[in-house]
């Protein structure tokens, strides 16, 4: 873990939302894509802020909130209340959004990196070159590279290969990334687990093949069972 960089860890080719993204519209993207937070950017690709699963139930707790009581009101922030009024009764990306967006930058350590997770109190960072989003280091990529076994250049290469892979699937709808599994090894792309049909593995192998560095692709993968294919 010490030798790897944000640009070793982060998840590249990050889903963004223009400001003006309705609230279910986001929820959807979330739910859709298996993500846990999404930036919001500008019309110029600059971070403006972002919105987690958190906001998004925050937002939904905020339809129960029952007004406090005349004693209560004596003592509270106004600017504090207005703050929670706008984000737990916001309608858009803009009304939701955390805009102190914490960054690092594609050669900060990841050890400084779990450092300011710690200090901030965050579950994620935005990795920025200059103003451009290049990709974003959550707490789960820090796991991994903590049990990761001693690596070498190949090693950092495969699993930088696998992680743009796993970005790319979860920008189709029709892909699957919780029953497909993506093993990279000197760059021969293997999937394992199960496939929804012959279709969706044909175009899960163009879409890989299409990615730099891979230089072919091994499917494992078996048919959906009945009883699986039917709870989803």
């Amino acid at each position: 873990m010490p030798g790897l960089t944000a640009r070793d860890l982060m998840t590249p080719d990050v889903v963004t939302v223009p400001p003006e993204t309705p609230v279910m519209a986001m929820a959807r993207l979330l739910a859709d894509r298996g993500i846990s937070a999404v930036p919001v950017v500008d019309a110029a690709g600059a971070v403006l802020g972002i919105v987690t699963e958190a906001d998004l139930i925050r937002r939904l707790a905020g339809e129960e909130d029952k007004p406090s009581s005349w004693f209560g009101a004596l003592f509270a922030d106004p600017a504090r209340q207005a703050e929670r009024f706008a984000r737990t009764h916001g309608v858009t990306a803009k009304d939701l959004m955390t805009e102190k967006v914490v960054s690092v930058a594609p050669d900060t350590v990841a050890a400084h990196i779990a450092r300011m997770m710690e200090e901030q109190k965050v579950r994620r960072v935005v990795v920025l070159e200059g103003d451009k989003l290049k990709g974003i280091v959550s707490r789960a990529d820090l796991l991994r590279a903590l049990v990761a076994p001693a690596h070498e250049d190949a090693e950092l290469s495969d699993e930088r290969l696998r992680r743009a892979i796993m970005a790319a699937m979860k920008k189709e709808p029709w892909t699957d990334t919780f029953y497909t599994m993506v093993e990279v090894h000197e760059g021969v792309v293997t999937f394992h687990g199960f496939r929804r049909s012959d279709t969706v593995q044909k175009a899960l192998r163009v879409l890989t093949e299409n990615i730099p560095g891979v230089k072919s692709v091994v499917d494992e993968t078996q048919p959906m069972p009945v009883f699986i294919y039917g709870a989803v």
